[in-house]
C-alpha cells in the first residue's frame, strides 16, 4: 500500500475551452504515485490539439468515436493500472495537493472507496459545498453524496467485483453503480468538510436530459436493484410533486 497507484481519467469531447484547466489541475499534483489517462470522443474542435501540448505528462491518450460518456468511462477503467480510480472529466478541476489527502485515507484506513469534499456548480448559478455521503439516504434520494466524478474514488478491484457502468442507462448509470456498491457492503470514508478536493463544473452530460428522463431512468435503476415496487412508485410521485412546487 505504500506504493498505491492512483489512476486519474479524464473523459472529454469537443471541449477546447475547458480541457487545459482540467489537465493542469491533474499534472500539478505533488507527492503521489499516479497515472493519467485521457479518453477523447473523437473531438472535432481543437480539444485534441490542446491535449497534445501536455502529452509528455499524460500516460495514455485515446481519441476515437464511442457511444457515449459511460462507454468512454468504462474504456478508461479497463485501461487503468491503478489500485484506485477517479474521474476528473473536462471542466472539473482538482485543488492543489488534494489527491495526496485521499491517497493517505486509503492507506490509513484500507478503504474500498472515498468520497472527497467538492464544490459543485449549477447551471442556473450558485454553488454548493458537498461533503460526505449517506448510503441510507440513497434508498429514497440519489443525491446522497458529493460527485460521481471528481469527488469519487473507488478501488479497481471493486469495479471488477460489482461491474462497470451499465451503458443501457444513458444519464444516471453512476447511480446504478452506487446502488451495487451499497449492496456489496464495502468499506468507505470521506475527506473532512474543510478538505476540498476539487471543483465540479456545471452543465455536465446529464444536464442534457430532461427531468422526466432522469426520474424514469432512476426508477428503472431501482427496479433493476430489486427495490420495493411500491417504494419506487412513492419516490417517483414525490419527485414530480417537488418539481411542481419548484416551478
Amino acid at each position: 500500500m505504500q506504493k498505491l497507484l492512483l489512476s486519474v481519467i479524464t473523459v472529454v469531447k469537443n471541449d477546447e475551452e475547458n480541457i487545459q484547466k482540467t489537465i493542469k489541475s491533474v499534472i500539478n499534483q505533488k507527492n503521489i504515485n499516479y497515472e493519467y489517462i485521457i479518453i477523447d470522443g473523437d473531438s472535432k474542435d481543437d480539444t485534441l490539439k490542446k491535449i497534445n501540448k501536455y502529452k509528455n505528462k499524460i500516460h495514455k491518450i485515446i481519441s476515437e468515436k464511442d457511444n457515449g460518456i459511460y462507454y468512454a468511462m468504462n474504456k478508461g477503467i479497463n485501461l487503468a493500472k491503478g489500485d484506485v480510480i477517479v474521474f476528473c472529466n473536462s471542466g472539473d478541476v482538482f485543488y492543489k495537493d488534494s489527491l495526496k489527502k485521499v491517497v493517505n485515507l486509503f492507506k490509513k484506513f484500507k478503504y474500498d472507496f472515498v468520497f472527497g469534499t467538492v464544490i459543485r456548480n449549477y447551471k442556473r448559478g450558485g454553488k454548493i459545498h458537498k461533503h460526505g455521503f449517506n448510503f441510507q439516504r440513497m434508498l429514497y434520494n440519489f443525491d446522497f453524496a458529493t460527485s460521481h466524478t471528481t469527488g469519487f474514488f473507488l478501488k479497481k478491484n471493486v469495479y471488477k467485483e460489482i461491474g462497470l457502468y451499465d451503458t443501457k442507462f444513458k444519464c444516471s448509470a453512476d447511480y446504478d453503480l452506487y446502488y451495487r456498491l451499497y449492496k456489496g457492503k464495502y468499506k468507505g470514508g470521506s475527506t473532512k468538510k474543510h478538505e476540498i478536493i476539487g471543483n465540479v463544473a456545471s452543465g455536465g452530460y446529464s444536464s442534457t436530459f430532461s427531468f422526466l428522463d432522469h426520474i424514469t431512468e432512476e426508477s428503472k435503476i431501482r427496479f433493476k436493484n430489486n427495490q420495493n415496487f411500491f417504494v419506487i412508485i412513492i419516490i417517483f410521485v414525490n419527485a414530480f410533486i417537488k418539481k411542481l412546487f419548484k416551478t
